[in-house]
């Protein structure tokens, strides 16, 4: 597995080809995306959503979206932060990490993680956090099998969404 920065085109759109890999990922996830709330139908994700959703990511210059591939397909996505909006937090976040629904399970999610951490890590920064939202036990799972520890609790600043805020040190 191998990423890549995702980076639109001049004009600031998304290729068709990426765009059409891109939904096919997204739409892969509906039960993340029905517990999440992100997309109005989490079985019928189209194009211009996704398309929109990763504008509004790309618009910001402290957020890097990473494309996972491996044998020529995508299989996951990852996108960071490099400060929260909280000026007292000064670690990178994970906002998001997805892999392809249909390729779960086969370690993509532990090498897609390990990649974004050792990413963080050359680049000089000692912790990483995240959130998980708390209808979704499944991923605060992994998260912790991972070594990521429960720093607190509390709602998320898009949508006031309950979440488990978690932190990993990088040694």
């Amino acid at each position: 597995m191998f990423l890549e920065p995702l980076t639109p085109t001049e004009a600031g759109a998304l290729p068709g080809e990426l765009l059409t890999e891109l939904t096919t990922l997204y739409a892969s996830n509906h039960a993340f995306h029905a517990l999440s709330g992100d997309f109005p139908d989490p079985a019928d994700i189209r194009p211009e959503q996704v398309a929109t959703a990763l504008a509004d990511e790309l618009a910001d210059p402290d957020v890097e979206v990473l494309l996972a591939r491996s044998a020529g397909h995508l299989i996951g996505i990852a996108i960071t932060l490099a400060t929260h909006p909280a000026p007292a937090d000064g670690d990178p976040w994970i906002g998001l990490l997805m892999i392809d629904a249909t390729q779960q399970q086969q370690g993509y999610g532990r090498q897609l993680a390990s990649l974004v951490e050792t990413r963080l890590r050359a680049s000089g920064r000692t912790a990483v956090r995240l959130a998980v939202l708390d209808n979704n036990p499944d991923a605060l799972t992994f998260w912790t099998t991972l070594g990521y520890h429960i720093i607190d609790h509390r709602e998320d600043r898009r949508l006031g969404r309950p979440c488990t805020v978690l932190r990993k040190r990088l040694r």
